[in-house]
């Protein structure tokens, strides 16, 4: 009778460990901008740079740069964020927001980096 019982907790215990592992690695995998956020919240982040983001001849404000400097090491998540229905939204041009690091003269930026449609200058 011992060796049934202790088959079930064994096959107990394995079910509970491959469940949190299959969590583990859904949580991790989170999206472009991580686990603790979505591109559509870090997208009402970028509200300095709304006017650079729909006018090519606008002016990059210094605070919109410091924003888009914050994704300047994870381009999947910066482009993730261009092209949200949150920025979409908000009128963003997706073509012309790619061009915001290069228009903030920041010189480590992923030039040539894929963002859907559109390559970062």
């Amino acid at each position: 009778m011992k060796g049934p019982i202790k088959f079930q907790i064994f096959l107990g215990i394995l079910f509970i460990a491959l469940f949190m592992i299959i969590e583990i690695h859904r949580v991790e995998g989170g999206g472009e901008c991580g686990k603790s956020t979505t591109p559509d919240n870090e997208a009402i982040k970028l509200a300095p740079c709304a006017i650079a983001a729909q006018n090519a001849n606008a002016s990059v404000s210094r605070s919109c740069c410091a924003k888009i400097k914050q994704f300047g090491t994870n381009p999947k998540c910066l482009c993730a964020v261009l092209l949200s229905k949150t920025a979409k939204m908000s009128g963003v041009n997706p073509k012309i927001a790619v061009t915001i690091p290069k228009r903030c003269n920041f010189h480590n930026r992923p030039i040539g980096f894929k963002c859907g449609p559109y390559t970062l200058p």
